[in-house]
């Protein structure tokens, strides 16, 4: 379980509510996401990163070089599960604050942890395609949840995460897994239903929340200096396992819902509950 900090722990908010809007929770029900100003304060980002970008370097399996890799490889270098290899990754993915705003955001009493995931674009970096995370998820609702937390000051030409608002109601795509072709069908797609493009920068300390279907997508990381975000994904406590659709979703059955049967609810010791 985790730790309880006290008073005095330099980043005691972690584990304190945010100040939730009830017009935000009405905003991610209506449009799939909602970005939140100020949910960590910059110097709990300022703290955090340097462990987050270490770990990065050290469990990083990804060393082509960019022109050799495909749009996938080129999108971002990704690590999974930082928190069981860091135990001050792990105050960070254990922050009862973030489960707090996931469990209201979704409505539900509790929510637990899926995996976290770093991702990191690379200066020159290039697209991550169109698509949606629950693709990937063997799960049976979509009472899902990813928090997006840049882990710098994040302007529009580094790449910040753009969204199709209102998308994660539309069907279409969700066959699709981050690709050119999720990039060029559903770009189509969306532009035909008139799903507004939301890309924005982020402050320090920003962050956003996204339900497991909106589609999303970044651009092109423009600058010199490597885009860092931490993702955290939460689910429904009482979500249960459902039959893989796909071969991701096989793998991710196994690898994040470990001993988890199908109709089961994935409770080992990779999907703690975080909040309350």
């Amino acid at each position: 379980m985790p730790t309880t900090p006290t008073q005095d722990h330099p980043h005691a908010h972690l584990h304190t509510p945010y100040p939730l809007d009830p017009a935000a929770v009405r905003h991610f029900d209506d449009q799939g996401f909602v970005k939140l100003p100020g949910v960590l304060d910059p110097a709990t980002v300022d703290a955090y990163e340097p462990e987050i970008t270490s770990k990065v370097i050290e469990l990083n399996t990804q060393h082509l070089p960019l022109e050799e890799r495909d749009t996938y490889g080129k999108a971002f270098l990704q690590v999974t599960n930082l928190w069981r290899h860091s135990s001050t990754v792990r105050e960070l993915v254990f922050s009862r604050r973030l489960a707090g705003i996931a469990a209201a955001l979704l409505g539900v009493e509790s929510v637990r942890l899926y995996h976290d995931q770093a991702l990191y674009k690379e200066p020159g970096g290039g697209i991550t395609p169109w698509h949606a995370d629950q693709y990937y998820w063997p799960l049976s609702s979509d009472r899902t949840v990813t928090v997006w937390l840049p882990l710098q000051e994040t302007p529009q030409d580094m790449g910040p995460l753009a969204f199709a608002a209102g998308s994660h109601r539309f069907a279409f795509g969700r066959d699709l897994p981050i690709s050119d072709a999720s990039e060029r069908e559903l770009q189509t797609a969306l532009t035909g239903q008139g799903f507004p493009l939301v890309e924005t920068p982020y402050r320090l300390g920003d962050a956003s929340f996204h339900n497991g279907w909106t589609f999303h997508r970044a651009s092109p990381n423009q600058s010199g200096t490597a885009r860092r975000v931490m993702t955290i994904i939460y689910m429904d406590a009482a979500i249960t396992a459902a039959e893989p659709t796909n071969q991701y979703q096989r793998a991710d059955l196994k690898e994040w819902l470990p001993g988890t049967e199908v109709g089961s609810v994935p409770s080992s010791h990779l999907n703690p509950v975080l909040h309350p």
